[in-house]
């Protein structure tokens, strides 16, 4: 039955996608003289994940408490348990250019949506790749659109937290951008690693408090890349209760609160 109904959502998933490149595509044509910081493209693209979530029959995700719009140049940074993290994020009613393996962006259909949202592609391991990334990341900070990177920079086999790789917190710090930690909890089982069956899931995203790196240097790296670490696993920590019982709502729709 797990098997069945997987390839129902995984058909779900795709029939979403192709029919939100459809809308995607025109849209980027129509807005391309005056949308430069691709921001409808880019939110066609988040509300296709969206979309999916909602329709998928394993998934009940949702965002968890109150939270404050990043401010324009902002990095946000997250854990990442699954491949399912994205459409999660994207329940955020804002919009980020997305830091994402570079074949990602070759898989049909949704990399052709990942190319028009402006999403920001690098090769692992290859330091030609990575400066290049970081190159567009601050031309989009320049232009006031946040960047949402994972740290980590690959999902975690276990419930542990990864070492986190500087470059996030090494951008932030030298284009003065305020770094904002989000956590999520639940998607680990909505999509194990290395496996294409669903499981039945609670997730929530719960959102943080922004890290200002006004008067950071580099010297301070490893203390911003620690503040922004201990936010995530208390946060987390408050949300395993909330994503781990059967019978416990996923929660109230969150608030917004005024832009800092």
């Amino acid at each position: 039955m797990n098997a069945l109904l997987s390839m129902y959502a995984w058909l779900e998933t795709g029939l979403v996608s192709l029919t939100g490149f459809c809308i995607q595509a025109p849209l980027a044509v129509i807005t391309w003289p005056f949308d430069k910081r691709k921001v409808v493209t880019g939110r066609a693209f988040r509300l296709i994940g969206v979309t999916a979530a909602r329709l998928n029959p394993f998934w009940k995700f949702g965002i968890h408490g109150t939270y404050v719009r990043p401010a324009p140049r902002t990095v946000v940074v997250s854990n990442h348990e699954s491949n399912a993290d994205p459409f999660i994020i994207s329940m955020l009613p804002w919009e980020m250019k997305w830091m994402a393996k570079a074949s990602l962006l070759k898989i049909p259909v949704v990399g052709w949506s990942m190319w028009l949202a402006g999403d920001i592609p690098v090769r692992r391991g290859e330091k030609d790749s990575a400066v290049q990334a970081m190159g567009i990341c601050k031309r989009w900070l320049d232009k006031g659109m946040p960047i949402m990177i994972f740290p980590e920079g690959t999902r975690s086999k276990t419930d542990e937290l990864l070492p986190f790789k500087d470059g996030a917190f090494r951008l932030a710090i030298e284009t003065g951008a305020d770094v904002l930690p989000l956590a999520v909890s639940g998607t680990r089982r909505a999509l194990p690693k290395h496996s294409w069956r669903f499981a039945t899931a609670r997730a929530l995203v719960t959102v943080g408090t922004p890290i200002s790196t006004k008067g950071m240097t580099l010297v301070d790296l490893e203390r911003l890349k620690t503040m922004a670490r201990e936010q995530i696993l208390q946060m987390r920590e408050q949300l395993k209760p909330l994503t781990s019982a059967g019978d416990v709502p996923v929660g109230e729709p969150a608030r917004t609160a005024e832009s800092r």
